[in-house]
């Protein structure tokens, strides 16, 4: 399991008025795109690993956005740990989802688009606590494409869009 943008600051409640094409809210949302980059980096450092030791082991990844509630829980092996639907629904993305993809909710796909990810729409499907939810495969990330801050590092998975 892995979080980004766990801040006491942080407010996750939507868009407001805003749109996504917006330039503070694409800033807003950076954590999230950099939790998907590295979903993405993770799958080609795993089929890196797979080509160099014979092997063939996959990923199934899900993601999702929103408020969680954090802290430390265990009194002989205290660990920290993230509770909220928001945990529940990216652990469904995953169980839900297909091996070798990551697989993201509707307001996901919605924001991280902006930020030049790929999708392939996998459609509704029904998960247990939420019905039907609409879902997306991310497929990678274009990066001619990328609203988001200038001077990032380019990835193994990033596509340069040469037409």
């Amino acid at each position: 399991m892995a979080a980004s943008g766990l801040t006491p600051e942080s407010n996750t409640n939507g868009y407001g008025s805003r749109k996504p094409e917006d330039q503070s809210l694409i800033e807003h949302w950076q954590h999230l795109a950099d939790l998907a980059d590295f979903a993405l980096a993770m799958k080609v450092t795993l089929d890196n690993l797979n080509k160099q030791s014979f092997n063939n082991f996959m990923l199934r990844i899900g993601l999702n956005k929103g408020a969680v509630l954090a802290g430390v829980i265990g009194a002989r092996k205290p660990h920290y740990d993230i509770w909220g639907n928001t945990v529940n629904v990216a652990s469904r993305m995953e169980s839900t989802g297909v091996m070798g993809n990551i697989q993201v909710v509707e307001d996901c796909y919605d924001i991280l688009k902006e930020y030049g990810f790929r999708f392939i729409r996998r459609g509704p499907i029904f998960v247990k606590g939420k019905g039907e939810l609409l879902t997306f495969f991310m497929k990678g990330k274009d990066k001619s494409s990328c609203k988001a801050v200038l001077g990032t590092t380019a990835l193994p998975h990033q596509v340069e869009d040469v037409s």
